[in-house]
């Protein structure tokens, strides 16, 4: 698990590999990922844009970004947590991903918050240490 706090606001992140709907053979492979954001301040917050940079092994990058999460712009109480699953496919067989959200508090004030950077691996490559 990758985890960020920016602003009192925690984002975890758990990567998994979709084997089943991968064609390695054909240099398709997918990803995907479950997000928890949690408000750990004492002010009410709402997620509205999020940003993506997502770069495969060969160094190509794409950048995604829009209106709120999986077709929602939750709001998060003191305290209060949301969770989602979403996925991405490569052209390479690992990658990785990073990128923020942008948060509005209760008085108007907006603000990004990380999201960690984490790596998309798949058992199709072969092991490096970096």
């Amino acid at each position: 698990m990758y985890e960020a706090v920016t602003d009192d606001i925690k984002v975890s992140v758990t990567p998994y590999f979709l084997e089943d709907q991968s064609a390695p053979d054909e240099n398709h492979y997918v990803w995907a990922y479950q997000i928890s954001i949690e408000n750990l301040g004492g002010e009410t917050v709402q997620l509205r844009n999020r940003f993506w940079r997502i770069t495969n092994a060969v160094g190509q990058i794409e950048e995604v970004q829009g209106p709120g999460v999986v077709g929602e712009q939750p709001v998060l109480e003191p305290g209060d947590s949301f969770q989602y699953t979403s996925g991405a496919p490569l052209s390479t067989a690992s990658g990785i991903m990073v990128g923020s959200y942008e948060m509005e508090g209760a008085d108007g004030r907006m603000f990004d918050v990380a999201i960690p950077a984490f790596s998309l691996d798949s058992p199709h490559q072969p092991v490096q240490l970096n």
